[in-house]
């Protein structure tokens, strides 16, 4: 028997390259009230983090009271970023094709935001409507709790779910649920060493090429 059931992807930075646009647009808006060379350092670590997570970090690290209307506004002009400026991982959906497990995204993205960059990808039909999102959980990675939706609805134990991601928020989020992690370095915004980092947190592998993928997933079901 196979060992996996399921294979799982997170979408941004490892379906389409999206993680770079949104961090930019949050930098430039929070040069509003943190200097960019303060800023900068804070945020490296933030990637796959949700935006009112971030926030909450900012406000109590320096003691400020960001205005509400600005989680909003920065949604909105990431997402129209996002939407007009983002390209498919290379690679990826060809890789997804050669792969035949069933096939779940689960995202700290918001559902209309997760299916806008499937059809980007190419993915929507292979895909199949079996998306999770942070919209419909209460807490979002690193919590384990969209991991572990998307392997209840789609009725497979989490201890035979494969999942990709790229950052350690999200990495953290599957091991949590009991799965097994590929951790994908090839996004334009992973810096070197993130390979490292991830291994560290327990994941099983790390590759920087969408093309290595559909080997890698022969080799652990065995």
């Amino acid at each position: 028997m196979p060992a996996f059931d399921l294979l799982i992807c997170d979408c941004d930075g490892v379906l389409v390259d999206s993680e770079i646009i949104s961090h930019r647009v949050l930098f430039d808006a929070l040069t509003r009230y943190v200097p960019a060379e303060t800023l900068e350092p804070l945020l490296k670590d933030t990637f796959g983090l949700t935006v009112p997570v971030i926030l909450e970090q900012i406000e109590r690290e320096f003691g400020l009271g960001i205005p509400a209307s600005f989680d909003d506004d920065l949604r909105a002009e990431s997402e129209a970023r996002v939407k007009a400026e983002v390209e498919p991982i290379p690679g990826a959906r060809e890789a997804l094709l050669a792969i035949d497990l069933p096939l779940a995204v689960a995202s700290n993205s918001r559902r209309h935001n997760v299916l806008s960059s499937l059809e980007r990808a190419g993915l929507t039909e292979r895909v199949a409507g079996n998306l999770f999102s942070a919209d419909m959980v209460v807490h979002p990675k690193p919590a384990p709790d969209v991991y572990l939706l998307a392997a209840e609805r789609m009725g497979v134990a989490p201890s035979r779910c494969l999942v990709v991601e790229d950052s350690t928020t999200g990495a953290t989020a599957a091991l949590a649920a009991g799965m097994t992690v590929l951790g994908f370095t090839g996004a334009s915004h992973i810096q070197p060493g993130h390979d490292r980092i991830l291994k560290a947190l327990g994941v099983r592998d790390t590759f920087d090429d969408m093309a290595r993928l559909p080997a890698l997933v022969a080799e652990l079901r065995g």
